[in-house]
């Protein structure tokens, strides 16, 4: 089972690898200290959440925007969480519920949530290692290579994260209008919030809090879940 879960993983792994490793080199670029991107990885395992936080502490934000800006961004993973619990094992202990929800992440809970079969605590731990040990891994080379890399090459690492949203909301976008329609918003109600001079007093990190609530209030009134008499 741990061995079935490995190689169901690897493939998570090796993508996660590239997107930790220009963390790592953003990390160093931005002067943080050598391992901090390392400690951030293996502690926090969300990829959107660290490059906010990272650039959020760039930005001289307070303990209360960096903690709010994270709570909205990672919310999502409740959710996750709570429908892959129907999936695990009854015999699941807290403690191993604990450490299986630590490592839950989209692509994570993508594939794990196909799997047939009730997922027991041994098949998730060979499933989890690979994107865990990728994603800290790749933050690690990321900050020990960085050094060795010419000027061009780390500049070019700062569109890493837009890269992998761009790749994420694309093609929801073009299949979805409610998806293409909050991005839009959000991307709008950033720049506004960012450029019009009346909002000058609001640092970066409520600027990205508002623009996702805004986003978010306004979909959620234009395109309401319908909700079935099944549900």
């Amino acid at each position: 089972m741990f061995t079935n879960g490995l190689r169901r993983g690897m493939p998570i792994a090796l993508g996660y690898f590239p997107v930790a490793f220009s963390f790592g080199v953003l990390c160093v670029n931005s002067h943080m200290p050598l391992g901090m991107a390392t400690l951030i990885s293996v502690t926090n395992f969300t990829s959107s959440g660290q490059f906010a936080g990272l650039n959020l502490m760039i930005a001289q934000a307070s303990y209360f925007e960096v903690a709010l800006t994270l709570l909205m961004i990672n919310a999502r993973y409740f959710l996750m969480s709570l429908s892959l619990s129907q999936k695990i094992d009854e015999h699941m202990n807290t403690l191993e519920r604990m450490i299986v929800s630590f490592c839950i992440s989209d692509e994570t809970f993508a594939l794990a949530s196909l799997e047939v079969q009730p997922v027991t605590f041994r098949w998730m731990s060979g499933f989890l290692l690979g994107p865990f040990l990728g994603w800290s891994l790749g933050a690690l080379a990321g900050e020990l290579v960085v050094g060795l890399l010419p000027a061009a090459i780390q500049g070019a690492m700062g569109i890493a994260l837009y890269g992998m949203f761009i790749a994420i909301i694309i093609p929801a976008s073009k299949h979805a209008l409610p998806v293409a329609f909050v991005v839009l918003m959000a991307s709008l109600s950033h720049i506004f919030l960012t450029y019009i001079p009346l909002f000058h007093f609001m640092s970066a990190g409520f600027k990205l809090i508002f623009a996702t609530l805004i986003a978010s209030l306004v979909g959620a009134k234009i395109f309401p879940r319908e909700v079935s008499d099944d549900e």
